[in-house]
């Protein structure tokens, strides 16, 4: 049941990020609900690839590439569905800070 809450409150967290940024669209709260879900399935299954792949660089740049691969990730979630549009890589990456901000946030109210 709580995985279901973390679901849509991240899928809420899409949603304020398209609001606040004009270079991120969500079409509706069922295309954040499937973006929210993409975006899980990317950040378990293939971010911990791209981080092992990369890890010479993120040592290299002190741990700031993993923000390029947040930003790439969300990118390609944006790219592959429909509803969720990212406008860029930038946009990306202005994204998917504030998506991380605001889903931790909302994490942080729930495991209080």
């Amino acid at each position: 049941m709580e995985i279901i809450l973390v679901w849509i409150l991240n899928a809420v967290a899409l949603l304020i990020v398209a609001y606040i940024l004009p270079g991120i669209n969500v079409a509706s709260f069922g295309s954040a609900l499937i973006a929210a879900l993409v975006l899980g399935l990317l950040n378990t299954l293939v971010k911990p690839v791209l981080i092992l792949l990369t890890l010479p660089i993120t040592v290299v740049t002190l741990g700031l590439f993993l923000l390029v691969l947040n930003a790439l990730v969300f990118w390609f979630a944006g790219s592959i569905l429909k509803g969720f549009q990212v406008g860029g890589f930038w946009w990306a990456l202005l994204g998917a800070v504030v998506y991380s901000l605001v889903s931790g946030l909302f994490s942080r109210l729930i495991y209080r």
